[in-house]
């Protein structure tokens, strides 16, 4: 199975991706998109000598080009790892039921446009939910809405914080992700 990795950030995600699947026949983390330059995405991309492709928005718009590129990569999944931008139609069209993301919530909670890191945890201790996660979903044309894959919940205390809630997502995500994609592998 060939993966497209899609990131905006850290890299934290891709890192852990790339690793887990390191030395692992069956996959091939072939390209890591970016829409920015600064990402750490990009700089696990050189370290791990994995193509690291810089992505403009206007590239992510004409997505037949995109479309085009990842097709006669063989791209079989679309990984989503940590991508802010809004994926367009035609993209999603031409990879349907091939794009999947996490989201730090249990969608529907705290899901839509803007919602994302710490947006949705400064939420989420401000109306003292007992419980959060995240949520493995494909992607369609709204925001946090597509089919969901699966959900992990985390408990929360009363002395929760935005640096322990944070902790706690990116640890359920470095665990899990992997899992998900691994359950690709035998479809």
């Amino acid at each position: 199975m060939k993966i497209a990795l899609f990131a905006s950030g850290k890299g934290t995600n891709v890192e852990n991706i790339i690793r887990y699947f390191n030395g692992n026949k069956s996959v091939n983390i072939s390209v890591i998109y970016s829409n920015n330059k600064n990402s750490g995405a990009i700089l696990h991309a050189k370290k791990h000598q994995i193509l690291g492709i810089l992505l403009k928005k206007e590239d992510l718009s004409s997505s037949n080009k995109l479309v085009n590129e990842l097709n006669s990569n063989q791209i079989d999944l679309v990984v989503l790892a940590g991508f802010l931008l809004k994926i367009p139609r035609k993209f999603i069209e031409g990879f349907n039921g091939k794009i999947i993301n996490v989201h730090p919530s249990l969608l529907p909670k705290y899901g839509g446009k803007g919602m994302y890191g710490d947006n949705i945890h400064k939420l989420v201790l401000s109306n003292k939910e007992k419980k959060t996660g995240i949520t493995f979903h494909y992607v369609n044309e709204n925001y946090d809405e597509g089919k969901i894959i699966a959900q992990y919940e985390i408990e929360l205390d009363g002395n929760e914080t935005l640096n322990s809630l944070k902790k706690k997502i990116s640890r359920e995500e470095l665990l899990n992700y992997p899992k998900i994609i691994s359950s690709f592998l035998n479809e």
